[in-house]
C-alpha cells in the first residue's frame, strides 16, 4: 500500500474495514443463523440445560442488531456508508464481547468455555488477523468491565484450568493463519508485477521496432512518392497507385507512432496499478489539477475519435494539491477506462469533469452518465481484486485500478469516494485540502456542468 502521510483518521478507518468485502457472504450467513439462535438458544439454556446466568435481554439486543445486516442489499445509499463501521460493531458484540461475558457470568461453566472456543474459531474465519486480535481484546476488555458493572466482584476463582492451553492455542493459530492469508494477499501482488514486468518488457521491444520503423518511413516516404509523382510525370513504367491509397499512406505512419505511444501508455497503466512500493515524500511537490487533467486527456489512448468526444471536461477552475503529476494522471486514466467503458456497455452516456474550489478543501469531480453502479457492489468498489461484471459480460479487469486510485489520493492526504445511480451515473469526488487559492473560481459553471449532466 502506497503511504508517505501519517494520517490516524485514515489508519483507524482501514483498520475497522479490514478485509469486510471478503468475508461478507459468510458473515451475513453468521448474522441471519444469529438473529434465530439467540433465542433458541435461551430457550435451550433456560430451560433443557439450565445455566446458573441467562439473559434474554442481551440476546434478544444480539438478534436486533443482526437483523439489519441480513437485508444490507436493501439498505438506502446514506447508510451504506456506515456499512463497515457497523459490521464491526455488531461482529464486537455477538462474538467476543457476548460469550466472553457469559464465560464470566457462569463463573467458567464447561458449556460457556466451549461456547466460547467456537465463538473464537467463528473469528478465526470471518476476520483479518488484526480484526481478530483487535476484537478478541477489545471484545474481552468490555466483557470484563460489564462483569465488574453486574457482580462487583475484580476476579474469579478458575478450578479448572485445563481449558486455557487450548483457548490461547486456538488464539495464536488464528492469528498465524489469517496473517499467512494477508501474506498470499501480497504475494499475489507482487506475482501480478512481476507478471506485469515481464509482459511490458516482451511487449515494449517490438513497440520500440515499430516505432524506430515508423520514423525512418516518415522520413523518407516523402521523397519516395515525390519520386512516384516525377516518374508519372514523365511517363516511366511504374504501377498506378490510387489516389485514395496515397493519401491515406501520409496519415498511416502518424497512426502507427500514434498506436505505439498509446499501447506505451497502456503498459504504463498496467505496470502503476500493480506497483505497491511505498511513495517517499521527496517527490512530492505542489501540482495542477488542470494541468494533470489535460494531460491525462492528451495521453489517454482513446479508440476513437468518438470515444474522445464523450468527454466534457469544464476548464474553469483551477487548484494546487501536493502530489506527482504522472500518478495523479494515472489516476485518471483509471476512471477514464471504467467510465468509457461501462458507457460502451450501457450505449449512452458521456463523461463530465469539472472541480469545485473553497477556502477549505478542492474537489474533482469525475460523473459519468452511463449504467450505474448496484448498491450493494457500491461498498467495495475500491476493494483490491474485486471486479463487478455487468450482466451477462465477464468482469473486464483484474480489480486493482479503483484500489490503486484511493491509495494513490489517500497518499496526497485527499479521499476519494463514490456515489451512483443504478441506470443513471456514476459520480467519483476526488477531495484535497486546500494547499493555495485555487488559480481561478469555477463553482458557477461547476454546478451548471453537473445540472447539465444529470439530463
Amino acid at each position: 500500500m502506497m503511504r508517505f502521510i501519517n494520517n490516524p483518521l485514515h489508519r483507524i478507518k482501514v483498520f475497522i474495514e479490514g478485509n469486510t468485502p471478503y468475508i461478507e457472504a459468510r458473515f451475513l450467513l453468521l448474522c441471519a443463523f444469529a438473529v434465530v439462535a439467540f433465542p433458541l438458544y435461551y430457550l435451550i439454556y433456560h430451560t433443557l440445560f439450565p445455566q446458573p446466568y441467562e439473559n434474554l435481554a442481551l440476546r434478544l439486543l444480539g438478534s436486533a442488531l443482526c437483523l439489519p445486516l441480513v437485508f444490507i442489499r436493501y439498505w438506502p445509499k446514506s447508510l451504506l456508508r456506515y456499512r463497515d463501521a457497523y459490521w464491526y460493531l455488531v461482529a464486537l458484540y455477538i462474538l467476543p464481547f457476548f460469550f466472553i461475558f457469559m464465560l464470566l457470568m457462569n463463573q467458567m461453566a464447561t458449556v460457556w468455555w466451549l461456547a466460547t472456543l467456537a465463538a473464537v474459531f467463528l473469528m478465526v474465519l470471518i476476520h483479518s488477523w488484526y480484526q481478530f486480535l483487535s476484537q478478541l481484546v477489545l471484545g474481552a476488555g468490555l466483557a470484563g468491565l460489564a462483569f465488574y458493572w453486574n457482580t462487583g466482584q475484580t476476579a474469579l476463582v478458575i478450578t479448572d484450568w485445563s481449558y486455557l492451553p487450548v483457548f490461547f492455542f486456538v488464539i495464536a493459530i488464528g492469528a498465524l493463519l489469517n496473517f499467512s492469508s494477508e501474506l498470499l494477499k501480497q504475494e499475489r501482488l507482487q506475482a501480478m508485477l512481476a507478471a506485469a514486468n515481464n509482459i511490458a518488457h516482451e511487449l515494449r521491444t517490438p513497440l520500440l521496432g515499430i516505432k524506430s520503423g515508423a520514423m525512418g518511413l516518415q522520413q523518407y516516404l516523402p521523397k519516395l512518392l515525390e519520386a512516384y509523382e516525377l516518374a508519372k510525370q514523365n511517363q516511366l513504367p511504374v504501377a498506378t497507385i490510387r489516389l485514395a491509397h496515397l493519401q491515406a499512406m501520409y496519415g498511416v505512419l502518424e497512426r502507427i507512432n500514434s498506436e505505439a505511444d498509446n499501447s506505451n501508455t497502456i503498459i504504463d497503466m498496467l505496470l502503476m496499478n500493480t506497483r505497491t512500493n511505498g511513495l517517499k515524500a521527496e517527490h512530492i511537490s505542489g501540482c495542477s489539477m488542470q494541468k494533470c487533467v489535460e494531460t491525462a486527456l492528451k495521453r489517454y489512448p482513446f479508440s476513437s475519435e468518438h470515444e474522445k468526444q464523450l468527454i466534457v471536461w469544464n476548464e474553469g477552475g483551477d487548484f494546487s494539491f501536493r502530489g506527482v503529476e504522472i500518478l495523479m494522471v494515472h489516476v485518471l486514466f483509471n476512471l477514464l477506462k471504467n467510465a468509457l467503458y461501462y458507457i460502451a456497455k450501457a450505449g449512452k452516456g458521456k463523461v463530465y469533469i469539472y472541480t469545485e474550489c473553497s477556502p477549505q478543501n478542492n474537489t474533482l469531480v469525475f460523473r459519468d452518465t452511463g449504467c450505474g453502479i448496484p448498491a450493494d457492489v457500491l461498498p467495495l468498489i475500491f476493494t483490491r481484486f474485486f471486479s463487478w461484471p455487468l450482466a451477462n459480460s465477464c468482469s473486464h479487469g483484474a480489480g486493482i485500478g479503483l484500489a490503486f486510485c484511493q491509495d494513490i489520493v489517500e497518499a496526497f492526504g485527499g479521499s476519494i469516494s463514490c456515489e451512483s445511480g443504478l441506470g443513471e451515473y456514476t459520480e467519483f469526488r476526488l477531495l484535497f485540502p486546500s494547499a493555495a487559492m485555487p488559480t481561478s473560481a469555477g463553482p458557477a459553471r461547476a454546478a451548471e456542468v453537473a445540472q447539465g449532466s444529470m439530463g
